[in-house]
């Protein structure tokens, strides 16, 4: 049985998905762009504040569902630019202990939802 994890927190989906689902002791949480969800409004003024505010809205549902950074297992980055990586690392990095990092791929791709410049996905696992 899954269990649909929703909170105000962290953007409402712009499509038909959740913004987490748990099934068995596993969290999958949908790709988050940089949406505050105080407003709606996408934060986008540089890449640095575009991924903190995406790496906020992870959060935000981790919290949701009783976790942390640290339980995340595996994040999947998108990037439109492939040069930004280093800014984006370095926000993302402040994110995640390096004993508890989690596996991840950081890819480039042609567009992403809105047109923003990141999108993170995330799993995690409760102990």
């Amino acid at each position: 049985m899954k269990k649909i994890i929703k909170t105000p927190k962290a953007p409402l989906p712009i499509g038909a998905y959740n913004q987490a689902i748990i099934h068995n002791s596993t969290m999958y949480i949908s790709g988050q762009i940089a949406i505050n969800p105080a407003n709606g409004e996408l934060v986008t003024s540089d890449i640095e504040t575009e991924t903190r505010q995406v790496m906020e809205n992870l959060k935000a549902i981790l919290e949701e569902a009783g976790l942390s950074f640290k339980d995340v297992v595996k994040c999947s980055v998108f990037v439109k630019d492939m040069h930004n990586f280093g800014l984006i690392n370095g926000i993302y990095g402040q994110y995640f202990e390096e004993a508890t990092s989690p596996a991840r791929e950081l890819i480039e791709v042609a567009n992403l939802p809105r047109f923003v410049n990141v999108e993170i996905s995330a799993i995690a696992a409760f102990d």
